[in-house]
């Protein structure tokens, strides 16, 4: 099924029988728990286009099926985007699968991540029903954040329709600062950074790289870019070159996302064979060999890419629970997504 109204998705949730397997652009496929053979599934990539954008208030509503660099394409018209950076945009990821996947990139150490920039959200429920949730104002205070509790669900809790998204203005001028370490001096450097008050839009280390991406005007972005600790600022060439090698480390056999403090990035990198780390969040991609010595220490791991199987999720967690109480509430049939949160529920 291919809607191309929130009408239409309504209907085809509505008046269908049995299991729903809910589908984007297919970027993300392979991340969290194999899918169980559904009876239906729902492709969201009918559901294109900007449904209002008011550049003065600085938010977008959107319909879910949008690829997100079409999205930016809109906006830079305009002087603005939305400041998401995952690498998956590239292959043509859609607004509602990364919400649904909460994908972000380098720029989550300035602006934080889908939860951060979501303030509205409409979706369809398993069992027809349209919820909404939110505004079209940056602070929204009434009612319960639907967008957030969305945002990681890979589509067990609902159809993500359309959603409304913060902007900003897009930088006049940007620079990389490059600064050569291991992943402890990597936590040291980023220390300096950051006790130095210079505001990088992007602190990311990768396999033996720090790289600190400023924006702003150009006169602040010299600047803070010179006064660096350490650091080299690369050409313009060669910044985009160290910013596609942070991307490439998601195409590796078996990818993982985990978390962590931002001082074990060390202990991190041990598991690793190529590695990124948002070193300020403490959230990291990593190609790794072996998931489960990994999750031994970490065990909050989202599996991206991986061998047939390989569990995507590891023993439950304290939080389970309330998960599987969440779940029961939106889905009490078990209709969207059933084993994408294999073993947890």
């Amino acid at each position: 099924m291919r809607p191309t109204s929130l009408a239409e998705l309504r209907d085809a949730v509505r008046d269908t029988q049995g299991t729903l397997l809910v589908k984007g652009a297919g970027t993300a496929e392979g991340w969290a728990g194999v899918p169980d053979p559904t009876d239906h599934v729902l492709e969201t990539t009918g559901l294109t286009g900007v449904i209002t954008y008011n550049p003065a208030d600085m938010t977008v509503a959107v319909r879910a099926g949008t690829p997100f660099a079409a999205l930016q394409r809109e906006l830079a018209a305009g002087g603005q985007r939305v400041c998401l950076d995952p690498a998956r945009a590239a292959a043509g990821a859609t607004v509602g699968g990364l919400v649904a996947t909460a994908d972000a990139g380098p720029l989550r150490h300035a602006y934080g991540g889908p939860r951060d920039l979501l303030i509205g959200v409409t979706v369809v429920l398993a069992d027809g029903t349209v919820a909404r949730s939110g505004g079209h104002v940056i602070k929204n205070v009434a009612g319960y954040d639907l967008g957030k509790l969305l945002c990681g669900s890979f589509g067990t809790l609902g159809v993500i329709a359309e959603v409304v998204l913060r902007v900003h203005p897009l930088p006049p001028a940007s620079r990389t600062v490059s600064i050569p370490c291991d992943a402890t001096e990597a936590v040291e450097h980023t220390g300096r950074v950051l006790e130095a008050r210079l505001e990088p839009a992007a602190l990311e280390w990768c396999d033996g790289e720090l790289l600190a991406r400023y924006e702003g005007v150009e006169s602040s972005v010299e600047l803070r870019a010179a006064a660096t600790p350490g650091g080299t600022t690369l050409s313009t060439s060669d910044a985009e070159a160290a910013w596609r090698r942070v991307a490439e480390v998601g195409d590796g056999d078996l990818v993982v996302r985990c978390g962590s403090r931002p001082s074990q990035l060390p202990a991190v990198a041990k598991h690793a064979t190529s590695l990124t780390s948002s070193t300020a969040v403490g959230v990291h991609t990593l190609t790794v060999t072996d998931v489960d010595r990994l999750r031994e220490e970490f065990p909050q791991v989202t599996v991206l890419r991986s061998a047939p199987g390989t569990q995507a999720w590891g023993e439950p967690h304290a939080a389970v629970p309330l998960m599987r109480a969440v779940k029961q509430r939106f889905d009490p049939d078990g209709r969207l997504g059933p084993g994408r949160y294999r073993p947890w529920f």
